[in-house]
């Protein structure tokens, strides 16, 4: 297994990877009809823009010549961030790729390119129901941030989501 940063190319495997984690990581927070309509297509351009402007930034985890996994990040988008505050925006593995250190390989990449462009803080949201996202994070050092829980509203559906919060350093 290697990380290196995502190409246009990988736009496709990257959004059926985006479409299959959510799915199998999702159907039990959110309504299955929110994810039967999950489209690759449309997550593929999404993401092939995201590659060719830089941002946010990818990586993929190759495993055997496919990509088995990405993480997306870059500057924070919450307004009550800095400007040295960094957010992973997206990570994901094929669920054939789970519990193989795939992820935390891709979260250390990720957190090496986030010191040397000088972020001193990262953060992201996760869905309070996804336990296994959660424990993930916690072992990563990732820690809860007070008071930061908000509702998201999917197809109708609603999940509340939690910030979690960590210093970076090498």
């Amino acid at each position: 297994m290697y990380i290196e940063p995502a190409s246009v190319d990988d736009a496709f495997a990257i959004a059926e990877i985006h479409v299959i984690a959510w799915q199998h990581t999702y159907r039990d927070i959110l309504p299955a009809e929110v994810l039967a309509q999950l489209s690759v297509q449309q997550r593929e351009a999404m993401w092939a823009d995201s590659i060719a402007k830089g941002v946010p930034e990818l990586l993929v985890a190759r495993t055997e010549d496919q990509v088995a996994g990405f993480i997306a990040f870059g500057p924070c988008r919450d307004e009550d961030r800095t400007p040295e505050s960094a957010e992973i925006w997206a990570i994901y593995l094929r669920p054939t790729a789970l519990s193989k250190g795939i992820g935390r390989a891709l979260w250390l990449a990720a957190n090496q390119r986030m010191i040397k462009q000088g972020y001193r803080s990262v953060s992201l949201w996760v869905f309070i129901a996804n336990q296994r996202a959660i424990k993930f994070y916690t072992a990563a050092g990732f820690r809860v941030q007070p008071k930061t829980q908000k509702d998201s509203t999917l197809g109708g559906a609603q999940a509340q989501k939690i910030r979690y919060v960590q210093v970076i350093s090498e």
